[in-house]
């Protein structure tokens, strides 16, 4: 009896060790497998008008990007399709109830926005505006936008060139922007007025419309403006909205080729309409690089960096005119990615 209790006894401890080393094996191999991540540090939110938007879409895909390599966690919020402080204004607020780390606002209005920059402000979050800007920046962490004075101009350069202008000639041209007091456009149409003013005093701007990030608003715009001007030179569509409702507008009136289109923002389908002639050019922007220079600039200032001492306050970053010249390389390089 002692002899089978003796091996009863050695069995069960070869099992239990054995049992022991395969738990040991599997909490191993489960670590490998599955290593764990830090925790994010900060959670920097982005409130911008027209979600939808493939400009915001493409600063998406920047902000993503440099989120991974900073360890922070995005929040993306925005009306759906509607560019407005109606709807801004509410997201903003829901956004803010959230209390994230710092704030990314990409205001609808300089006026009806700033109330909501300087409350975040007011609530110990760090601001930074990119693309637009409220009127009152003083206390900002920076803004980083295109060079929208810079682009306006060229596309007057451009459009000069499309409509062969000559001096003492007579040209009509309109423009279509989303927002009357958007900054981008704003200082995008004061870029193209004081152009045309110096050096195209036969251009006149005949009309201008609004559409809210509307592309089927852009599109019945420029269809009512071919029936009132039927002697149209151009149209200066003032961002990507407006340049893809009146690509429609002018390939549906079959005037294409007929009437110069200078649009903003390369849309990859807006890109896509310059080999085929619907586009004399489109004015690039760099949004992934916004979004880039916003999370680096908060999370510098949250983590207390030296490098926040040297954030630039203002930041232009250049636009690139594309057309019909240009290589596929760089039409490639410059389109928007979703």
């Amino acid at each position: 009896m002692a002899t089978v209790s003796n091996n009863v006894s050695t069995t069960k401890r070869r099992a239990a060790a054995a049992l022991a080393v395969g738990a040991a094996v599997s909490l191993f191999t489960a670590g490998l497998a599955a290593p764990a991540h830090a925790a994010t540090k900060y959670t920097i939110a982005f409130v911008m008008g027209a979600e939808a938007d493939p400009f915001f879409k493409a600063m998406k895909v920047g902000a993503d990007a440099e989120a991974k390599v900073k360890n922070v966690t995005i929040i993306w919020q925005g009306d759906p399709s509607v560019y407005s402080p109606a709807t801004q204004i509410p997201i903003a607020d829901q956004v803010l109830a959230q209390k994230p780390s710092g704030l990314v606002l990409i205001p609808t209005d300089p006026t009806a926005l700033q109330a909501t920059n300087d409350k975040a402000i007011a609530a110990g979050i760090p601001v930074v505006n990119v693309d637009t800007h409220v009127n009152d920046l003083s206390k900002v962490t920076s803004f980083i936008t295109g060079d929208n004075a810079d682009g306006g101009a060229k596309a007057a350069d451009t459009m000069a060139k499309a409509i062969h202008y000559k001096k003492g000639g007579k040209y009509q041209v309109v423009v279509g922007l989303t927002s009357a007091t958007a900054t981008t456009n704003v200082g995008r149409l004061n870029g193209f007025s004081a152009r045309v003013a110096a050096k195209y005093p036969g251009i006149k701007i005949v009309d201008k419309a609004y559409s809210q990030s509307q592309p089927s608003v852009a599109n019945t715009n420029v269809s009512n403006w071919l029936t009132k001007y039927p002697k149209l030179n151009g149209i200066f569509a003032i961002d990507g909205t407006n340049a893809a409702g009146a690509a429609s507008a002018l390939q549906a009136k079959g005037l294409v080729g007929k009437v110069a289109l200078i649009g903003y923002d390369a849309y990859p389908g807006n890109v896509a309409l310059i080999k085929k002639g619907v586009f004399t050019a489109l004015i690039a922007q760099n949004p992934a690089a916004e979004a880039k220079l916003a999370i680096d600039d908060l999370v510098a200032v949250l983590s207390k960096s030296p490098s926040a001492a040297s954030i630039k306050k203002n930041v232009v970053i250049p636009n690139v005119v594309l057309s019909a010249s240009t290589s596929a390389a760089d039409l490639v390089k410059y389109t928007y990615v979703a």
